[in-house]
């Protein structure tokens, strides 16, 4: 019967080719086809979906880096117990468990401020008489300060995290074997920190690297003091639980920590505390950050683009070759030498006075430094033979995985991936993953070694996940569904965008601008690593520290005007006595 169809179906055809050879108009052939059963034959079974196999996380360790969506970087401070107190009148010595949180690496500079207050989240810091001057961009990389409890408070909830508690703090400044100092035990000194008029002003957050605490934090002594969470209460060590103390649930000052750069050496160690009005302001206050719980947050529409750190910026001649060639002390007063190149021009701090001579066909720079206190001041030795404008020939700037830079803006915008792996691999930036069989490519670390912001590099996985270990979020990964079920949102300023799948600054909002440590290099476009302190083309900044030769004599006391008393370079205001007291 099969066949006799079959037949039947061919003649129909033929007979239809003929009559259109013919030139007979087209006569429609309906076919029926009716469906009759095949004899068995072997069942089909489809190629199983591969199943995907759980990603197997390590966690952050101690010290662990993330950048943040305020462009700092969080260091991971794991849980464990530690030593808190030093035996004072208000800090019993006693042991204390915390679990593991995230904290600021440097104190709240003033750019990263600046992006609270343009999205008005926060308010503008007081202008403090002394301080850093938050809008002139050669302080951006300053700690704020002129800021308030609340203040403070207000840019850690913007940044999706809090104001330490005191013990968080002291934890992440000693470590766990009752240190000091976050050093160690050795004694403060002007090259560990800035405090006790050693430059009579604050410091870029980044500066004293020989003086970070065991986890890797900057200025947890001096530059300025910072605020923390906790209510203070001087018998509270006491009575306080040994595991996550928040401080007294009310009082009538709120709790300071640290130590600036007007506090005496014997004032720095780590354990001691301080309180202030919830008001108050100060030209040496400010704050960090802690972030206990990190959430995963939909990245950026746009980011700056930056110099991978360690890249040689040319700056078109020959960098002058200086170096402080020694330190004395004559007649009571402290002297510093300095080795010049034979056609170097200088520029030397104020509170030096320098002379210059040739020894031996050396020229030499000697400046004496300011009388009874060891201090650091800065000389500015250049090239004059330099053009106005540097070269930056072979510094080209580069974007983090996920990102691609824009030439014509200098800017890098989010521009997520297929996750399928190609001919040649992953693209650059991105790595191999391989679950259950299924291979795809996922977000891996920059150019500097680090993971795009809120990812940190989890060693077992061997890519960059989020704190929170939901490591389906398709971070740079184009799949919109997935992404507007995973993130947890943006900051405030930023609203979301399901078709880029990032974060789009709305209503005056500003993206991150530089790292603290890097600076804006307004002819590449790009942040600059802060590696080599370059005063202008072909220049090198030199710190000089002169020594304490003698005792001071009091010429301060006298002076009851604060103005006076600040300009005064050997003298100091003491806010809560109402007194010049020497520095």
């Amino acid at each position: 019967m099969k066949n006799v169809r079959y037949v039947i179906f061919v003649y129909g055809l033929i007979l239809t080719f003929i009559l259109s050879a013919c030139g007979a108009p087209p006569t429609p052939v309906v076919i029926v086809v009716t469906a009759t059963s095949l004899p068995p034959t072997e069942t089909q079974v489809a190629d199983p979906i591969p199943t995907l196999v759980p990603v197997a996380l390590s966690g952050p360790q101690s010290g662990t880096k993330m950048k943040w969506i305020d462009g700092s970087t969080l260091i991971y401070v794991p849980p464990s117990e530690f030593i808190m107190g030093n035996g004072g009148f208000d800090a019993t010595v006693h042991n204390v468990s915390l679990d593991g949180f995230w904290i600021y690496q440097t104190k709240v500079t003033n750019r990263m401020f600046a992006q609270c207050v343009a999205v008005g989240a926060c308010s503008a810091p007081v202008e403090e008489l002394g301080g850093p001057v938050y809008s002139n961009p050669e302080y951006a990389n300053h700690p704020v300060v002129g800021v308030t409890w609340d203040q403070s408070q207000a840019y850690c909830a913007w940044s999706q995290g809090q104001l330490p508690t005191e013990a968080q703090w002291e934890k992440a400044a000693r470590g766990t074997d009752g240190n000091a100092y976050p050093w160690g035990n050795d004694k403060p000194a002007c090259d560990l920190l800035n405090l006790g008029y050693c430059s009579g002003r604050t410091s870029e957050v980044d500066v004293f690297s020989d003086g970070v605490s065991p986890y890797g934090l900057y200025d947890m002594a001096g530059n300025i003091f910072e605020w923390v969470n906790d209510w203070y209460g001087e018998a509270y060590y006491n009575t306080a639980p040994t595991a996550n103390p928040a401080g007294p649930e009310s009082g009538k000052y709120r709790s300071i920590r640290g130590s600036s750069f007007e506090t005496d050496f014997d004032q720095v160690e780590s354990a001691i505390r301080h309180f202030g009005a919830q008001v108050y302001h100060s030209r040496d206050l400010g704050f960090r950050c802690a972030v206990p719980q990190p959430k995963t947050f939909a990245p950026y529409c746009q980011l700056a683009s930056y110099i991978p750190t360690g890249v040689i910026v040319s700056n078109g001649c020959e960098l002058p070759v200086t170096q402080v060639a020694g330190q004395y002390c004559a007649a009571g007063s402290s002297f510093v030498t300095v080795d010049l190149p034979a056609n170097a021009i200088y520029e030397v701090s104020k509170d030096l006075k320098c002379e210059e001579a040739v020894v031996d066909g050396q020229r030499i720079l000697t400046c004496r430094g300011p009388l009874a206190i060891e201090a650091t001041n800065e000389i500015t030795v250049c090239n004059p033979t330099c053009s106005n404008s540097p070269d930056i020939t072979g510094a080209v700037p580069t974007c983090d995985p996920g990102y691609t830079l824009d030439p014509t803006s200098g800017a890098c915008n989010y521009s997520p991936i297929i996750g399928q792996v190609g001919v040649a691999g992953c693209p650059v930036g991105y790595v191999l993953a391989d679950r259950g069989g299924q291979q795809s490519c996922v977000v891996g670390t920059d150019a500097n070694g680090q993971c795009p912001g809120g990812l940190y590099f989890d060693n077992l996985a061997g890519m960059c996940v989020p704190p929170s270990g939901l490591v389906q979020a398709p971070y740079g990964v184009d799949n919109p569904s997935l992404a507007s079920q995973s993130y947890s949102g943006c900051a405030a300023g930023f609203a979301y965008s399901d078709t880029f799948q990032c974060c789009q600054a709305v209503n005056g909002g500003t993206y991150p601008g530089c790292s603290p440590g890097s600076t804006f290099n307004a002819d590449l476009g790009a942040c600059s690593p802060g590696e080599i302190r370059l005063a202008g083309p072909g220049c090198v900044t030199l710190d000089v520290t002169t020594l304490q030769c003698s005792q001071p004599k009091d010429t301060c006391a006298p002076i009851t005007n604060e103005t006076r008393c600040i300009k005064n370079p050997f003298c100091r205001w003491n806010e809560s006595a109402g007194a010049c007291n020497i520095r």
